[in-house]
């Protein structure tokens, strides 16, 4: 054994050597090869390029070829060779997990808190430079601005501001770890299960990108540091941070670079970004730019191909002379093509004015605003800008539409997005039912407040003092705001008056003033009769909700009555200049509903105020009746509706009147028991009527049931309950005027007693009281039996008997061959109309 293993020892070293030699003589006969070479063919062969081999330069381009994340291969090496690897605090870690599964119900807030972050770094970096005029920096680096740009094809969006920065310790402490704020006590609240649907959420805003985002680069930069660093995260429980590597990247600021989701695509879009900065960061004090692509068409030089020259053939442009070259520069033709271009688009056009003093605005200015805001082309009729100091502190603008908008009182139960809620000019919401009463829902405007609670639930924030404050403040400023108009408009009316009262001496002073009178119209004279118009159901619905705020909603009431000299909106008349024309011995106000102003003014209601030269309100609107139930006096003038029963007028006059009714009941008792008997379903008591001059009779209501125009609205409700109507519509009261002839020969007919006079009695009761209900807007429950009864006395008119018989029947013609013909010719023309009625359809359906 151990001889064999000496042998195969030997074996061994002896085919080592022989290799050896080999290899030897191999690099010997190379050398004498290359040194048979021309030396210019060496240097030619080492710059050729084999398939299989990637040589120095390439590797060179390809480390310089900047990848999709704004870094080339080269830096993205060095940022993952050089980054420090951290992990983030436990608190963050339960706060990702929050934000990503229940804290937002939009995807999109991520967009307003990272602006609004942002604008805290910019707002930062001018402070310092108050101090510090070195601060800002020199050339494109001094400048306060965000952008927001988009790639497509990398999957990513990027902001970036121009701000104070973060240093790597910064970025470990503010993205890393909880400091003490307002986070923390977030956290302990959610561990107790309290509402995490937050309004605000600043102090967790960063996290909010991984609603969006799987994969989050931060680069940041801050004066107090040479280095630029990178801060890179997963939302996993770690991140890392290295220095930037890129050179041209060393102004101060942060880029924010989210690696959107699969399910997070449409935020990459340009109308999406646009949108969203549109809606909660228009009015960031500093501008906001989007990177947007466009389309431009550039003018290009055809290049025409030079034909080859051929051989021992002289050339034709050698004998071209100079001129002749330009002559063909200039008839070159050229050609359009699109080409895409980068450019930047500021989106923030529109400023916060509501910041600045009103002095300081002017009003195209104000109109511009609220155009932006209310997204309308026409200027608002008012307007009211404020602050409100004090425990709480805001700033407000509210505007009048010139134009009610289309649906305004369609769906009054929907969510009114009128008003805007800012805090530090960062749209929150305007989805806060409580921020104005339901009947102001059509103002327009913003508030923007700085000591609003962010970190707190809708729910609380709705019943929160703070809130309270605020709508009681936008209350009072807009019904001031209403009152202004109302009193300008008032005081121009007034000084017209007076003007056409003075006597003019000559006819050119007087072109003059009516001139001025036009100017003065077109300054705003009528706004509030324009407002009215527009909004006057608002108010009204003020007066059923508001009950704080009555009286002087009240005063804002506009109406037509029977002094109005027309039907403009010019012509109605406030509570107030009713009071200002009563009557002497007058003591109530009077007004009278219906479906139409033709209606109201020849209802037989109004018969005895006429007579007495008493005004009344005409109320056409179905909102008027239940607006003026919740108001029952106005300056210590009681409001008295005309069409229910007792009505009073409360003058001396009144005191004889009622001595005289009370004979007259006396008298007719007979007729008033009677009527009652026989019309006891409809009637609940007959009296002597204190209204009525030339009528027979009126039916009306007791004080607390159902006006006839009420119980027309009640029963025309689509969802209306026919079951609950008896709950509320009350027996009606005749009144009948005992001086109509009618009346008296009715009365004639029961004192007479006998069977033909009862008779006739009995007919005319109910004839009477259906036309009365006619006439006082109440419908009549049977119409046929009514119709019947009025066919009765036409037929006793025209000396017939009621019911008179009818003429004998006529004998049923025979049909010849001639009618036959026709009937067939006839159905046959049906038939055709039919078929081709059936083959249009047939062919639309084809066509479908």
């Amino acid at each position: 054994l151990g001889f064999l293993m000496k042998g195969l020892f030997i074996s061994s070293v002896l085919f080592a050597l022989l290799c050896a030699s080999v290899v030897a003589a191999g690099a010997s006969s190379k050398a004498d090869i290359v040194e048979l070479v021309q030396p210019e063919l060496v240097k030619n062969l080492n710059t050729v390029r084999v398939g299989l081999k990637t040589d120095d330069e390439v590797v060179e381009r390809e480390d310089e070829q900047m990848s999709h994340t704004g870094f080339s291969n080269k830096e993205r090496r060095i940022i993952e060779e050089t980054a420090e690897k951290f992990e983030f605090q436990a608190e963050v870690n339960r706060l990702m997990d929050i934000i990503i599964n229940s804290l937002y119900s939009k995807k999109e807030i991520f967009l307003r808190e990272l602006i609004s972050n942002a604008s805290d770094a910019l707002d930062k970096i001018r402070f310092q430079s108050l101090t510090d005029t070195d601060a800002l920096g020199e050339g494109d680096c001094s400048q306060l601005e965000i952008k927001i740009s988009a790639d497509k094809d990398a999957g990513t969006v990027t902001i970036s501001d121009s701000g104070v920065g973060m240093s790597k310790d910064d970025l470990i402490q503010n993205l890393g770890t909880i400091a003490k704020s307002g986070t923390s006590k977030f956290l302990e609240e959610v561990a107790k299960g309290g509402d995490v649907n937050l309004i605000g959420q600043f102090g967790v805003g960063f996290y909010s990108v991984y609603l969006v985002a799987d994969k989050v680069s931060v680069s940041s930069k801050n004066n107090h540091d040479e280095k630029r660093w990178i801060w890179e995260s997963q939302a996993d429980s770690t991140f890392t941070i290295s220095e930037d590597p890129r050179e041209d990247k060393q102004c101060r600021g942060t880029d924010i670079t989210l690696h959107l989701k699969e399910d997070a695509q449409e935020f990459m879009e340009e109308g999406t970004i646009r949108d969203l900065i549109k809606r909660y960061s228009e009015f960031i004090n500093f501008p906001i730019y989007l990177e947007t692509t466009k389309e431009v068409e550039v003018e290009v030089e055809e290049d025409e191909e030079t034909p080859a020259k051929v051989d021992g053939e002289e050339s034709s442009e050698e004998e071209v002379t100079d001129e002749t070259e330009e002559e063909q520069e200039k008839e070159k033709e050229k050609k359009t093509v699109k080409e895409e271009r980068k450019e930047l688009e500021l989106v923030n056009n529109v400023k916060a004015i509501w910041t600045r003093s009103p002095s300081e605005i002017s009003d195209e200015e104000y109109d511009n605003f609220f155009k932006a805001l209310a997204k309308d082309s026409d200027a608002p009729l008012a307007k009211i800008h404020f602050s409100a100091e004090g425990e709480i502190e805001f700033r407000s603008i509210l505007y009048i539409p010139s134009t009610a908008p289309a649906g305004l009182y369609d769906n009054q139960n929907s969510k009114m997005d009128n008003v805007k809620l800012y805090v530090r000019r960062v749209f929150i919401t305007d989805e806060f039912e409580d921020l104005l009463p339901r009947y102001l829902s059509f103002l327009r405007g913003v508030v923007d407040s700085e000591d609003l609670p962010l970190n707190v639930s809708r729910e609380m924030l709705q019943q929160s003092r703070i809130l309270k404050v605020i709508r009681k403040k936008l209350v009072a400023k807009a019904l001031e705001m209403l009152r202004k108009m109302a009193e300008a408009e008032e005081s121009a009316k007034e000084a017209e008056e007076d003007e056409e009262e003075e006597e003019a001496t000559e006819e050119e002073e007087e072109v003059e003033e009516v001139e001025e009178q036009e100017e003065e119209g077109e300054h705003g004279s009528n706004d509030y009769s324009s407002f009215f118009k527009e909004f006057g159901k608002s108010i009204k619905l003020g007066i059923i909700e508001d009950s704080k705020n009555r009286k002087k909603l009240a005063k804002l009431l506009r109406f037509f009555s029977s002094a109005s000299a027309s039907d403009n909106a010019e012509d109605m008349t406030s509570l107030a200049g009713y009071v200002s024309r009563m009557k002497d011995g007058q003591k109530h106000i009077y007004y009278i509903c219906g479906n139409s102003m033709e209606e109201v003014k020849k209802s037989p209601m109004l018969e005895k105020l006429r007579q007495r030269d008493y005004e009344v309100l005409y109320l056409t609107e179905p909102i008027d009746e239940y607006a003026m139930q919740h108001l029952d006096e106005f300056e210590d003038h009681k409001v008295v509706d005309v069409s229910k029963e007792e009505l009073k007028f409360g003058d001396e006059k009144e005191k004889r009147e009622k001595k005289l009714l009370k004979s007259q009941q006396e008298r007719l008792k007979p007729l008033t028991e009677f009527l009652k008997d026989e019309l006891s379903e409809s009637v609940e008591k007959v009296i002597i009527s204190n209204r009525l001059t030339e009528t027979p009779c009126v039916i009306v209501t007791s004080q607390y049931g159902w006006s006839a125009n009420l119980e027309k609205l009640m029963k025309a409700q689509a969802l209306a309950d026919p079951s609950k109507f008896n709950f509320m519509v009350s027996k009606k009261v005749m009144e009948i005027n005992p001086r109509h002839a009618i009346v008296d020969q009715l009365f004639k007919l029961v004192e007479a007693g006998d069977e033909e006079s009862m008779s006739a009695a009995k007919r005319a009761a109910h004839v009477l009281y259906d036309s009365a209900a006619v006439g006082s807007g109440f419908e009549i429950n049977e119409p046929s039996k009514y119709a019947s009864r009025v066919n009765e006395l036409l037929a006793m008119h025209m000396g017939l008997e009621a019911k008179p018989e009818l003429l004998p029947e006529e004998a049923l013609p025979e049909l010849d061959e001639a009618d036959e013909a026709e009937a067939r010719e006839e159905e046959e023309d049906i038939f055709e109309v039919d078929n081709s009625g059936f083959e249009e359809e047939a062919g639309a359906h084809d066509e479908l």
